[in-house]
């Protein structure tokens, strides 16, 4: 393998289509697709500035690297991926990526990023201004996360989240196959139209949560007390620690709760509902 140390470039595809290759103490100023075209590439201690700048690499390895600002889209249609203390400052970075596995990475301005990617582990990571992140990914594993943004985790299929803390809105909407343990989630109108998604051990705030779901689950979950209107034409089995602001119109299944504020069953329940509610307060 080349070793590059202690080097600066600047421009226009400086090394592109280099192959086995380590760069050490390496700054990538601005300009366009420094790596590029690249196979078995190692990173350390470096820093890239420049847009598109690690594209389509078969087999990337960074080790306490910065992707800093004034980059943008870096990380896409890169595969085999594996990023140690790492740090992202530019947005819309990771798309069309395949098994990328990072571990105590800090995204500080994480807009658009994560799109159309498949086999993405997170763990311990903390992730800021995640606007529409992972949006329409697929087999996604996280752990000990700490998410700020918006619209999170849309149409994303094949999902496992543990210990993590979601600060959001819209998250999980049309989501599949979706199981969150041991998490604190808060979303407006969390899980809509969203099929088998799973929360265990949960404390889940936010108006209108978890309404139009099919296959919904809940396993001893709690609720924020402002937290209203759930359920609304889902199909729910839910159990409830604690109690609940208000329950409206859930389609089939069941759900337990120590406590409700209200049960609200209208004119505008769907024919043929038949979800049991049972209030034990």
């Amino acid at each position: 393998m080349t070793l590059i140390e202690n080097k600066t470039y600047g421009g226009e595809r400086p090394l592109y289509a280099s192959h086995d290759l380590e760069i050490k103490n390496v700054t990538i100023l601005e300009g366009e697709s420094g790596l590029k075209e690249c196979s078995n590439i190692v990173c350390r201690d470096s820093r890239f500035e420049g847009n598109y700048v690690l594209w389509r690499i078969f087999g990337l390895q960074m080790f306490n690297c910065t992707i800093a600002e004034p980059s943008r889209a870096t990380l896409w249609y890169t595969y085999d991926i594996e990023m140690n203390d790492c740090t992202i400052d530019g947005p819309k970075s990771f798309r069309e990526t395949e098994r990328a596995v990072l571990n105590r990475c800090e995204f500080t301005n994480a807009l658009e990023t994560f799109w159309s990617c498949r086999d993405t582990k997170l763990v311990d990571c903390n992730i800021k201004g995640g606007d529409y992140l992972f949006l329409r990914s697929e087999n996604i594993e996280i752990e000990n996360m700490n998410l700020q943004g918006k619209y999170v985790f849309q149409y994303v299929k094949n999902v496992v989240i543990r210990n993590a803390v979601i600060d959001t809105k819209d998250a999980f909407w049309e989501a599949e196959n979706v199981t969150v343990y041991d998490s604190k989630v808060t979303s407006e109108f969390l899980a809509w139209h969203s099929r088998n998604v799973k929360f265990v051990r949960c404390h889940i705030s936010g108006g209108q949560p978890l309404c139009y779901a099919e296959g919904l689950v809940l396993e001893d979950c709690t609720f924020d007390p402002e937290s209203d209107l759930a359920f609304e034409y889902s199909d729910v089995k839910a159990t409830i620690k604690g109690g609940i602001k208000s329950i409206k119109n859930p389609r089939t299944g069941f759900i337990t709760a120590d406590s409700a504020e209200e049960v609200i069953i209208d004119e505008n329940l769907i024919k043929g509902s038949d979800c049991v509610v049972t209030i034990k307060g």
